[in-house]
């Protein structure tokens, strides 16, 4: 396939696009309103001037290349896809782009374009990052990278994916060709599938699991289609390389989360996905504030785990601030522990300015409990018990307290006892002869009632004196 059409665009004649199209400088022609923007790998996107350029030429090369592809371009069929090995063109008819026809072509070279010593000269990359991320990639961890558009994310891939050990499999899903990983590395054990109208993701990497790889790369992760791809071949233990649209590499679980259709659980699916990919790399590209040039650069590197409490975090490894200062700590127990499992030790990183783990934040913007993300108690609880133990001096400690007893002597008269027993509602019997006290203290008579009336409980009688009612 990529021969026929390789074919058919050496028969397209591209005229005065052709000088660009030769420039290993140049990735990127967009056309529109008869202007033409290049993206270059030195000086990024600028404006460049060629007046044998315009709609009439773009429309002609429109109509060249929908003739030798068997396809229609009108306004019925407005808009016009074609690729060869190196090259992928889009065409947007003048019937609904009204600022005339519009035209993008992006390069897709067969070549690896980044090498250690370039990435260090334009300070793409430290050596020490540069080296532990190799060490991961043959250590066999699963690496997802982002950037925007055009900041050089699938050339990154390429790059690590020629780090891989060579005889290790390699199967590449991609629904536009751009890695060529197979024209790179023609000796390699290396299998090219492009999903289309017919074979799904789903269909490819059926067939892909078949064909036994050691690594699955995904050209791009940008549907729900290929973020289920992605997985199940990180679930099924296999290996994999990837880009992802996402602003910085610690939001790519999110990221994912994003594109997936159904409501599936987020507790759930950032788990397995913190769990089971290990990095996520960010790249930029950006205007150099000294040199004036542009200049790509890896923003950040954030390391994926699941703690003790299976609580989702991220670390972060590297980030490099746009005035320059960089942020390096070395990696957690979990990544070094997961590599010495395949036999490999991290090489030390420089650690400067850490910073804390982070639990990702949740879609409704609640985040992970901190107690749970730490694994240890909140301050607030851990004051509570000291609270209580300061204030238990100040209260003393109760004592049983009991009811006044009236200390009773040996008793021998039972009518003593009988009035002692009953206090709560004292019936006095009318005595017509006192009775002899018992006891050898003499006794001491009390003051006659005048009421015979139950008054409040009478205070307890002295032994062995029984109280008399004047009848009187």
């Amino acid at each position: 396939m990529e021969e026929s059409n390789e074919n058919v665009f050496s028969q397209l004649d591209f005229g005065p696009l052709q000088e660009y199209l030769d420039n290993d400088d140049v990735t990127d022609v967009s056309y529109s309103q008869s202007q033409i923007h290049l993206k270059t790998l030195s000086q990024g996107n600028y404006r460049v001037e060629n007046p044998n350029i315009n709609n009439a030429f773009m429309e002609k090369l429109a109509f060249q290349c929908s003739n030798a592809m068997g396809k229609t371009f009108n306004m019925a069929h407005p808009m016009l896809d074609s690729e060869s090995a190196e090259l992928r063109m889009n065409f947007i008819h003048d019937s609904i782009s009204k600022n005339g026809i519009a035209c993008v072509i992006r390069k897709t070279p067969a070549k690896i374009r980044l090498e250690k010593q370039k990435l260090l000269n334009e300070d793409y990359i430290t050596e020490d990052i540069h080296d532990f991320l190799i060490t991961c990639v043959q250590g066999h961890c699963n690496i997802l990278v982002c950037g925007e558009t055009g900041s050089g994310k699938t050339e990154f891939v390429k790059y690590l994916a020629s780090k891989t050990n060579e005889n290790e499999k390699i199967i590449t899903i991609e629904d536009t060709l751009e890695l060529h990983l197979d024209r790179i590395f023609p000796h390699r054990d290396i299998v090219t599938l492009k999903t289309n109208n017919i074979a799904s993701y789903s269909d490819v990497l059926v067939a892909c699991m078949r064909q036994n790889p050691i690594w699955i790369l995904l050209s791009e992760v940008r549907s729900a289609e290929a973020v289920t791809a992605v997985r199940n071949s990180i679930s099924s233990g296999h290996f994999i390389l990837s880009t992802i649209h996402a602003d910085k590499s610690a939001s790519i679980p999110m990221r994912l989360y994003s594109l997936m259709e159904t409501s599936q659980d987020v507790t759930q699916f950032l788990t397995t996905v913190y769990r089971y990919i290990q990095l996520g790399v960010c790249i930029r590209g950006r205007q150099d504030k000294v040199t004036k040039k542009f200049k790509r650069e890896i923003a950040d590197i954030s390391e994926f785990y699941v703690d003790e409490n299976n609580v989702p975090k991220s670390h972060l490894i590297y980030r490099k601030t746009s005035d320059g200062r960089m942020i390096r700590s070395n990696p957690t127990k979990y990544l070094i522990d997961y590599l010495d499992a395949q036999g490999i030790t991290l090489p030390p990183i420089q650690e400067t300015n850490t910073i804390d783990d982070e639990a990702p934040e949740l879609p409704n913007g609640a985040k992970f409990e901190k107690a749970q993300v730490s694994g240890e108690e909140k301050p607030a609880e851990e004051k509570k018990p000291e609270a209580v133990t300061a204030e238990k001096p100040v209260v003393p400690t109760p004592t049983p307290v009991q009811k006044p007893v009236t200390p009773v002597a040996p008793q021998t008269s039972t009518v003593a006892q009988t009035t002692s027993a009953t206090p709560v509602t004292p019936t006095v019997t009318p005595v017509s002869t006192p009775s002899t006290p018992t006891t050898s203290t003499p006794s001491v008579g009390t003051t006659p009632t005048p009421n015979p009336t139950p008054v409040a409980p009478v205070t307890p009688a002295t032994p062995g004196v029984v109280n008399q009612t004047n009848n009187g």
